[in-house]
């Protein structure tokens, strides 16, 4: 046997048992409590020089003149603000969704000059001087784009969420080249994602209205 002396547990008598631990936790925590409260009576200009020195500063916004879907369009925003927030935001152009918002679905695609880009990656600041082409700027329910007659009449959609990103990839496509083969539509929609599964549906979609376009 040793000397050494436990409690009934089998734990020597100076082991800090769980309660012990979680009390003691519980004094630390009403201690730091303690002093933020004592801190927030301080008069501003008392404040660390550190935080002050961390803390992220915005900076004023800026202006912003857009070429979007043939206009010209003012907005001011932060110089962080992408494309896409700038917008929905504050362009009331709703087309291009936010899924991800990180480059990786294709929700957000618009048009820069005629090349689908994720509206999400891009500043604001930087569409400046060159042609952005949303969604609506295709067509409009009176008016549709053959892309986006021939997703109707496919139905290549089903939620709809993903669907303009489609429809404004489909179309730069066509606009380069009119005759498409079906793996040059695959590679196309390649940055695009569809959580519904419709690909087959988007193929046919964008090969009809390749031929329907060249009919015209």
């Amino acid at each position: 046997m040793s000397d050494e002396s436990h409690d009934r547990s089998g734990l020597p008598e100076d082991h800090v048992s769980r309660r012990d631990f979680l009390r003691g936790l519980g004094g630390s925590v009403a201690a730091t409590a303690a002093l933020a409260a004592g801190a927030s009576d301080q008069p501003a200009d008392a404040a660390p020089a550190l935080q002050d020195a961390s803390a992220p500063r915005l900076k004023g916004t800026v202006r912003a003149r857009l070429n979007i879907n043939g206009q010209e369009r003012a907005v001011q925003v932060e110089p962080r603000t992408t494309l896409l927030t700038a917008l929905r935001d504050h362009l009331d152009l709703t087309g291009a969704k936010r899924i991800c918002d990180r480059g990786s679905c294709g929700g957000c695609t618009v048009m820069l000059d005629g090349k689908p880009v994720y509206s999400c990656m891009m500043l604001a600041v930087d569409a400046q001087g060159h042609k952005i082409t949303t969604v609506e700027g295709l067509g409009s329910p009176e008016k549709m784009h053959p892309v986006q007659e021939a997703f109707v009449e496919h139905d290549g959609l089903m939620c709809g969420f993903c669907t303009p990103g489609f429809v404004v990839s489909c179309a730069a496509l066509l606009q380069k080249n009119p005759s498409p083969t079906l793996d040059q539509v695959k590679d196309a929609c390649a940055g695009n994602i569809c959580r519904c599964g419709t690909y087959p549906r988007v193929f046919e979609a964008a090969l009809a209205a390749a031929k329907k376009m060249r009919g015209a």
